[in-house]
């Protein structure tokens, strides 16, 4: 008995199909992937001990309170909202477009009522905006 040899193939795993899934899940998961730049900053605020006791004329002093109550030149508001700060720093103004802002702020004020004023002096158009300190008290 002669038996014949059949002749074998090479026996090869074709990689395309597995290449295009690889592909198709890079593509998936760099677009449903969202890059977010988180910082986590420790602050540490500086004090302000430069003197500058030069009081400016004709500025307008918007005083905010530990529980937000504006004042301006000393007149407190009744209502607490952006349109009516707006309307009193307007009459404050008066016929003057560009006098200087002071904003005198409690140390317990929510920064939100500091940024509202802001706010209300930015939609005026006014640009000379200074916000007051106080000098730190000397080590000993």
């Amino acid at each position: 008995m002669n038996f014949r040899r059949q002749s074998r193939e090479e026996v090869s795993v074709n990689l395309t199909p597995l290449i295009d899934i690889v592909f198709l899940l890079l593509i998936f998961f760099m677009v449903s992937t969202t890059f977010t730049k988180e910082n986590h900053l420790n602050l540490s605020l500086p004090e302000a001990t430069t003197e500058n006791n030069e009081a400016v004329p004709n500025a307008i002093e918007i005083t905010i309170s530990e529980d937000a109550v504006y004042s301006i030149n000393g007149t407190t508001l009744v209502k607490n909202e952006l349109q009516s700060l707006i309307g009193a720093l307007q009459e404050a103004l008066g016929n003057e477009d560009s006098l200087p802002v002071v904003i005198t702020a409690d140390a317990k004020a929510t920064h939100e009522s500091v940024v509202k004023a802001m706010d209300a002096v930015g939609q005026l158009g006014l640009v000379n905006l200074s916000i007051t300190t106080r000098k730190p008290a000397a080590a000993n």
